[in-house]
């Protein structure tokens, strides 16, 4: 991560805010950080400043194409360069509609953030990437392995975003840009949180369906993301990488 420069969506919290930290950590020259939650931004920078790395914030929609234009070049203003982008930006939810119910708003609400939010930051990145070396890692879920019911926007989402990253690296591997997918299951974080409290998941079924009967924490989501984002994965790109305990892996296999 040493003399490099990351962009983060989603930063405010979860596994946005996981992985911030963790370039820190790990030595990143510059950081800058983007969410809809300026006051979380906040409180993720505090974290990050804590280790030698500079930090940039900008509250961003990233459903909002010119936001997401405009702050990507302020990343390279600020920065003078960009080596990769972790794209974590995003919603679950509705109201747990059947299909024939789902809310016209919702519906492209949840497209709008979680699919074409990836579009639109992408798109800025892979203008302003370094090239060759620049790598990209957009979330998507295992959602977009499966339908869920009761969740088809989410899901219909999060299908979209590994069919659109699969383009990009066919698009540009030969440049030397790797693009994947990570592909997170149950993991702790408030989104699913709240969505638990709006009855569309239950943590405890949820956690007994994983193969090793318990939920993920963000920050294990992080550290693959930026393995992804990291010359120890220069052979890796189109790939999708799930983090999940093995939710995926045995249908939904319930333990015990």
């Amino acid at each position: 991560m040493e003399g490099k420069v990351f962009a983060v969506t989603g930063a405010g919290s979860g596994i946005g805010r996981a992985t911030a930290v963790r370039l820190a950590k790990l030595g990143a020259l510059g950081i800058a950080l983007s969410d809809v939650d300026e006051a979380a931004l906040k409180d993720t920078k505090a974290q990050c400043i804590q280790y030698p790395t500079r930090v940039t914030l900008k509250k961003v929609d990233v459903a909002n194409i010119e936001a997401v234009d405009s702050w990507i070049n302020e990343v390279l203003k600020d920065h003078g360069r960009l080596d990769g982008a972790a794209n974590v930006a995003g919603i679950a939810g509705g109201e747990g509609q059947v299909t024939e119910d789902i809310v016209q708003r919702d519906w492209e609400r949840m497209i709008s953030v979680n699919l074409t939010g990836v579009m639109n930051c992408m798109r800025a990145q892979l203008q302003k990437i370094s090239k060759p070396g620049g790598s990209i890692v957009n979330v998507s879920s295992t959602s977009g392995l499966r339908g869920l019911a009761k969740n088809a926007a989410y899901a219909s989402s999060k299908f979209g975003v590994i069919g659109l990253t699969e383009s990009a690296a066919a698009e540009y591997g030969k440049q030397g840009i790797r693009i994947n997918a990570l592909l997170p299951g149950p993991i702790d974080t408030k989104i699913f949180r709240d969505g638990e409290a709006k009855g569309l998941f239950s943590s405890e079924i949820i956690s007994a369906g994983t193969l090793m009967g318990r939920m993920g924490q963000a920050e294990e989501v992080a550290k693959v993301l930026v393995f992804l984002l990291s010359d120890d994965a220069s052979f890796v790109t189109g790939a999708r990488w799930t983090v999940d305990g093995g939710y995926s892996a045995c249908g939904f296999y319930r333990a015990g």
